[in-house]
């Protein structure tokens, strides 16, 4: 299971972020934090598009991908809390 936590600050591009997420199986739970339970095909199908969409963001965009199984973290953009350790339960 991997948690989707982005702050866009652009809405047409947040939007398209949104839709990108939700086409390949990502369940909002809170308005800018999803949930993904889907095949590792398509998981890591997903990083890569995400990957890719976060070339464009701007100064203040940031997108964090929490796998839960793995216990692994991936922040792409200006990500908060760049140098330390994140927690979460």
């Amino acid at each position: 299971m991997i948690i989707i936590s982005y702050d866009i600050s652009d809405d047409r591009k947040r939007n398209r972020f949104a839709k990108m997420i939700t086409k390949h199986g990502a369940i909002r739970l809170q308005f800018s934090v999803y949930e993904l339970r889907n095949t590792q095909r398509i998981t890591d199908n997903l990083i890569t598009l995400i990957e890719s969409f976060a070339r464009h963001f701007d100064a203040s965009d940031s997108v964090m991908l929490f796998d839960v199984n793995h216990d692994k973290i991936k922040k792409y953009g200006r990500a908060i809390h760049l140098d330390q350790p994140v927690v979460y339960f």
